[in-house]
């Protein structure tokens, strides 16, 4: 078992009056795949919006690599090595791939502002498309460009909100295997928040179901039993 890279603790989320988390306990380790489960509407994207400091928590503590941070923009977390790749992607239409992937170099040092060839080995795409806007790509091409972006600053937490949605089944086996490949790395805890149940299930080692802002179930994958937790994700 990995080093505990991020832990929450009654973590908790408003938009204006309302409520969306309830108090969320997690944790994240080095080396690990935590897969967050749930219907839609459950506060899936929150807890990852309040992880990145894309929107800021209301309450409750947040801790990485064990030093306790406050609410903090997007932008300083980015630089203490919080990667997100948000549901819909959010590539820039305008850029070409290659500027694109240039953004990530933005929480590096200048002497690091390369795309490393590990990009291209785990997106061979992308390398023949490096010229075309981000725009033109398909789908499932402008999420490989979304994760090989995050990729480039380093991260030591990825967030991954929802890899699978709207890709074909080609491209949902390409990104399972990358995603198990960076796991493998062990240089970095993921968090992936996945509808598609097998997907998440077998790249999951822990997981975490929420219900209406807050953790309905949660265990290491020895610790559930495959029906319960496809049960409880169901309800």
């Amino acid at each position: 078992m990995g080093a505990e890279t991020l832990r929450t603790e009654g973590l908790t989320l408003h938009y204006g009056g309302s409520r969306i988390l309830n108090g969320i306990d997690m944790a994240a380790r080095t080396g690990e795949i935590t897969c967050v489960m749930g219907t839609n509407g459950v506060g899936k994207t929150s807890l990852l919006k309040a992880i990145s400091g894309t929107h800021p928590h209301s309450g409750g503590t947040m801790t990485l690599d064990g030093k306790t941070i406050g609410p903090l923009p997007a932008h300083v977390l980015a630089h203490k090595g919080v990667g997100y790749v948000p549901q819909g992607r959010d590539i820039f239409p305008l850029l070409t791939v290659r500027e694109n992937l240039e953004t990530g170099f933005a929480c590096l040092p200048k002497s690091e502002h390369r795309i490393p060839d590990e990009i291209f080995e785990l997106f061979p795409i992308l390398k023949d498309f490096l010229n075309r806007r981000g725009g033109d790509l398909s789908g499932g091409q402008q999420q490989q460009l979304a994760i090989a972006r995050a990729l480039i600053a380093k991260p030591k937490l990825l967030l991954l909100d929802e890899p699978t949605e709207g890709i074909q089944p080609n491209i949902i086996q390409q990104i399972g295997r990358v995603i198990a490949h960076l796991r493998e790395q062990a240089d970095m805890a993921i968090i992936l928040v996945e509808q598609y149940f097998s997907f998440a299930y077998d790249l999951g080692d822990a997981f975490y179901v929420l219900e209406r802002g807050s953790v309905r179930m949660s265990g290491r994958k020895g610790e559930l039993s495959r029906d319960a937790l496809m049960q409880s994700v169901s309800v």
